[in-house]
């Protein structure tokens, strides 16, 4: 008898595939899963061999079939306070805790899950499985794995990224650069400050001025407007510089992402940082350090997803849902890159977006059954196609 997804979730959660980690371990869970059932999986490992994406097809190698598409990979549990161990499964009040049980194992274990059932039926098109890594560090793996899925497979009509949504399909959101800019001064003895150039303080400066832009482009929204923001958003994540607190900073660097609304390009807003960089920071800088720069490097670009009139994924979803229309989520995932490789993509997934890279994240059992059951009638689609 096939095991209930709900079940099946406590091996994926257990495996700790934080991206900075191998998801290797639970590749080959997968992989097993699938051999069990007479389907032989397709890896497509990382450049040094840590990581791995997967590919596996059930049904008939033809043109027409679904990709459905999950990361592996989770974020961090460092500094949460997490009430229960966060990679083991733990069932309270109708829902299961743990690491990656939003976000975004749950899917994987659902449609690992209803296998045996694609396995029962006489589909006509296929049911693809896809599985990627370093999604939550940039959607790294996805290029990689897409040209395998468009080079290797029949073209797929659509994909379905099972990230949370709350098993509500959506059509859109805004894709994320990311950048890291560099400020490079003059070191100094502490007490002479005039002698150097702190490069913290050029950064903190910079840091500053990326704040008032988010509030110039915040200040366009309109009251009532959806909680997901339409308006580009930036976020600076990270920032570490100097080597002693007596010793003038002769570096710093600082990490920033842009998600920007469909009418701004994230490179007008790095632009923005650069023409201010320029006119108000590099002269003060150059007149005591003629070598201080402040340059910043692109590091993630995914792209955003957009609405598509007569798309089959849109189409198809509602259809599996029983909704009337599409709605949009507030991350970014993969699908963006699925419509940019020319499969038409929607996010419909279980588990609320605001659980996710929470402490004590969870998914509800309704939510899992909601997932099981989409999945049973796609593949009641696949096999009257």
């Amino acid at each position: 008898m096939p095991e209930r997804p709900s079940i099946l979730l406590r091996r994926p959660v257990a495996f700790d595939t934080t991206s900075s980690k191998s998801n290797l371990e639970l590749i080959d869970f997968v992989a097993d899963v699938l051999r069990g059932q007479g389907i032989e999986p397709h890896m497509v490992p990382s450049a040094d061999g840590a990581k791995a994406s997967l590919l596996a097809t059930i049904g008939p190698k033809v043109p027409g079939g679904v990709v459905l598409s999950g990361h592996t990979d989770v974020v961090p549990v460092t500094d949460q306070a997490w009430t229960d161990d966060p990679f083991a499964v733990i069932e309270r009040d109708g829902r299961l805790y743990g690491r990656g049980t939003a976000d975004m194992k749950s899917f994987i274990a659902v449609a690992l899950a209803m296998v045996p059932e694609f396995r029962a039926r006489t589909l006509k098109v296929p049911i693809h499985l896809a599985f990627s890594y370093d999604e939550e560090v940039g959607c790294l793996s996805a290029p990689e794995l897409l040209e395998r899925i468009v080079r290797v497979l029949p073209k797929p009509a659509l994909a379905i990224i099972g990230e949370p949504s709350e098993m509500k399909v959506a059509n859109a959101h805004r894709g994320i650069t990311a950048f890291v800019t560099t400020v490079t001064g003059r070191p100094g003895h502490a007490s002479a400050p005039d002698a150097g150039v702190n490069a913290i303080a050029f950064a903190a400066e910079c840091v500053a001025h990326l704040g008032r832009v988010a509030g110039e482009f915040a200040a366009g929204r309109q009251p009532g407007d959806a909680p997901v923001p339409e308006h580009t958003t930036l976020n600076v994540g990270r920032i570490e510089g100097g080597s002693a607190v007596n010793i003038i900073a002769a570096h710093c660097h600082f990490a920033w992402e842009c998600r920007p609304a469909p009418s701004v390009d994230a490179a007008e807003v790095r632009s923005m940082l650069e023409s201010f960089a320029e006119a108000e920071l590099l002269p003060r800088m150059r007149k005591v350090a003629p070598e201080a720069s402040i340059a910043t490097e692109q590091t993630v670009a995914v792209p955003a997803l957009a609405p598509k009139a007569g798309s089959p994924a849109e189409a198809l979803a509602l259809s599996l849902t029983g909704q009337n229309q599409c709605g949009s989520v507030p991350f970014a995932s993969e699908a963006g890159m699925f419509q940019g490789a020319g499969i038409p993509a929607v996010v419909c997934g279980p588990g609320s977006p605001a659980q996710a890279h929470q402490p004590d994240e969870f998914v509800s059992l309704e939510q899992v059954d909601a997932c099981a059951n989409f999945i049973r009638r796609l593949a009641d689609w696949a096999e009257r196609r």
